[in-house]
C-alpha cells in the first residue's frame, strides 16, 4: 500500500505490561495528521542459511487462506494492525479489497498456533518476474515476543523466493514496532530509498 505498513510481527518487547513501550508515538501536526518516513528495503538474492525451524515446544501450523471470507481478512488485518495504525485496507470497499485478496497471483497464510490464529503473511506475486512483495507481516498482539517473529519471516521470505522472483521487497515506517526495521535486516533486507509522507490516522 501507499505509505506505510509496518509489521507487527517484529519483536523487541514482550508481555502487556511492555505494550506501551513498544508503541512508538507519532510525529502529530497541527492538523492532526501525521508526519511519517516509510523505508524500502529489497532483498537481491535468497538467503543462503538453512530453512527455519519453528521454536521449540510450539505447536505450529502454516496454512494458506485461498479466496478467504473478507470478514476473517479483515479480522486479522484489524487485530493485528490495530497498534500499528493498518487502515489502508480499511479504507477499501469490500469488492476492492476482494479484487486483491482473492486474486491468484496474492497468496495470504496465517499461522497457527495450538489452533489459534498467531499471524498473517501476504505476498504478492503480481509483479513477477520482476519482484514478489511481502505486503503485509504481522503478528496477533498475544504472541508478539514470544519467539515468532524471525521464523515466521524467515519462512514468509522462503515462501516468496518459492516462485523465482529477481528481487523481494517490503516496506516499513516509523510508525512500526521499533524493533521491525533491525529485524528485516538481520534476515537480508537492505534499505534502498526512504520517502516522508503525510499520513491521515482516520480509516
Amino acid at each position: 500500500p501507499a505509505g506505510c505498513r509496518p509489521a507487527g510481527g517484529a519483536e523487541a518487547m514482550s508481555g502487556a505490561a511492555d505494550r506501551a513501550q513498544r508503541l512508538r508515538m507519532p510525529k502529530v501536526r497541527p492538523d492532526g495528521l501525521f508526519d511519517v518516513t516509510v523505508t524500502f528495503l529489497e532483498m537481491a538474492a535468497r538467503p543462503a542459511r538453512p530453512l527455519p525451524h519453528p521454536p521449540q515446544g510450539r505447536k505450529l501450523t502454516l496454512i494458506r487462506a485461498e479466496q478467504p471470507p473478507l470478514h476473517f481478512y479483515r479480522y486479522l488485518y484489524d487485530t493485528i494492525g490495530r497498534d500499528w495504525y493498518w487502515i489502508e485496507r480499511k479504507r477499501l470497499s469490500d469488492t476492492a479489497l476482494a479484487e486483491i485478496i482473492c486474486h491468484p497471483e496474492v497468496h495470504i497464510y496465517v499461522l497457527l498456533a495450538a489452533g489459534v490464529p498467531a499471524g498473517f503473511v501476504e505476498i504478492d506475486y503480481r509483479r513477477l518476474p520482476d519482484q514478489a512483495a511481502i505486503a503485509y507481516f504481522g503478528l496477533m498482539p498475544e504472541f508478539v515476543g514470544g519467539g515468532l517473529g524471525r521464523y515466521f519471516l524467515e519462512w514468509s521470505i522462503d515462501a516468496a523466493w518459492s516462485r523465482g522472483p529477481a528481487k523481494v521487497i517490503l516496506n516499513t515506517c516509523d510508525l512500526d514496532h521499533p524493533g521491525a526495521l533491525p529485524l528485516y535486516q538481520k534476515c537480508g533486507f537492505v534499505p534502498v530509498s526512504q520517502k516522508r509522507i503525510v499520513f491521515d490516522p482516520v480509516p
